[in-house]
């Protein structure tokens, strides 16, 4: 269930690339960015008091990212981040001059990224996100899904004008599809996940989503001294655990990678002690963290501030669904979708566990920072499972 960080990289700097991507010159740039959307608006951080009290814990904390840009997902910082970025540089280099975020309305950058396709490999979220940055910039996407993807997420994806090409097996020999095509027909490429020789992209994805770090943190009263992250490709967990620690440095909290264990590619990279790819096994609940291979960029972040890696089950996903919906006390409800809560469920086994709470160090001084990574991107799945429809749920917060 467990896995402590014994890499002999633990605890060391990042690598130059990483630390560039990750820190504080690219955060400022990714907010600036941000700003200047026009449904930008700072997500919710919850106190959750009741929740901590039962955990034995000082304070948890919880930053929601469900309604994140008008998207649902965390990845709504990422992709379209990315396309942004990349239409910019290319229409610095046709004009001869820096063009900033300001500019991209105007006639001459839209005439160029119009020239330009964007596509991606996803599981719903990200694809949604590359979809939504090339409807603004004016350019062209072309998403490729799995068939684990659900009818309804695909749906979502296509409404941003993606054209969406279905491949057989799943999201990993989907990125494979993306590579081998994109690199035939010139297409830029936007992934989420890294892979030899295709590295900067994935970076400035992460680095998008190091906006939750520098929100969460300018809320808090002190730093987390915890912080449970789950982890797909493990691009995520990678970019708030190498963003912490490059802002708060030696204060920096101690970050728990959280993985289905249906499908833990980084918890088996811990364990190999070097990145692996694992069998595809039983579907798991937890569809947006489903990947047989870690992201090599993420890898590398994380053997170096990633402190502890764990699994969960089936249920403990579902579990926290329906105990955000449904909170105790004055704790307000949340709506999260299956992957959303994988952190929290992660914090909720490990302070349950006598061995792993002494292992972790939480106590009743503990500060705990977990992020709900997505809302209900799948309404009817979210009421299948939990019972209530999310915008019941929504009515409550309201």
């Amino acid at each position: 269930m467990l896995l402590i960080n014994q890499r002999p990289e633990h605890n060391q700097q990042l690598v130059a690339a990483d630390a560039e991507s990750l820190g504080m010159a690219g955060g400022e740039r990714a907010e600036h960015y941000l700003k200047a959307r026009d449904n930008h608006a700072e997500t919710p951080l919850h106190a959750l008091p009741a929740l901590a009290a039962e955990l034995g814990i000082a304070a948890l904390h919880v930053k929601d990212e469900g309604q994140r840009l008008g998207l649902g997902s965390f990845k709504a910082l990422g992709g379209a981040y990315a396309v942004i970025r990349l239409v910019l540089e290319e229409a610095s280099k046709r004009l001869g001059r820096d063009v900033d975020v300001g500019e991209i309305g105007e006639p001459r950058v839209r005439e160029i990224a119009s020239g330009m396709i964007f596509v991606c490999a996803t599981d719903g979220n990200h694809g949604r996100s590359v979809a939504q940055g090339a409807g603004l910039v004016g350019a062209r996407s072309v998403i490729f899904v799995h068939a684990g993807v659900s009818r309804e997420r695909v749906a979502a994806i296509a409404r941003f004008g993606a054209e969406i090409v279905e491949v057989e097996g799943g999201y990993d020999h989907a990125v494979r599809e993306v590579a081998r095509v994109g690199a035939e027909r010139g297409w830029k490429i936007v992934s989420n996940t890294s892979w030899l020789g295709y590295e900067r992209v994935p970076g400035l994805v992460m680095q998008g989503y190091t906006v939750i770090v520098r929100e969460a943190l300018r809320r808090l009263a002190k730093p987390p001294t915890h912080i449970f992250l789950q982890a797909g490709v493990g691009g995520f967990a990678a970019a708030m655990a190498g963003h912490m620690a490059i802002m708060l440095g030696s204060r920096r909290p101690k970050a728990v990678v959280v993985e289905p264990k249906r499908s833990a590619c980084v918890y088996a990279s811990v364990q190999a002690g070097r990145p692996v790819s694992i069998a595809h096994q039983q579907p798991t609940v937890m569809t947006m963290l489903e990947c047989a291979e870690p992201s090599l960029v993420a890898w590398r972040v994380l053997s170096r501030v990633g402190d502890a890696f764990m699994t969960v089950d089936e249920e403990d996903a579902v579990a926290v669904m329906k105990r955000l919906a449904r909170p105790s006390g004055h704790d307000p409800a949340i709506v999260s979708g299956e992957s959303g809560g994988a952190g929290l469920a992660g914090l909720i086994r490990a302070a349950g566990d006598k061995p792993v709470r002494a292992t972790l160090g939480l106590d009743t001084r503990s500060r705990v920072l977990v992020i709900n990574s997505e809302g209900a991107t799948d309404p009817g799945r979210y009421a299948e499972l939990v019972g209530v429809a999310p915008d019941e749920v929504l009515m409550q917060i309201a």
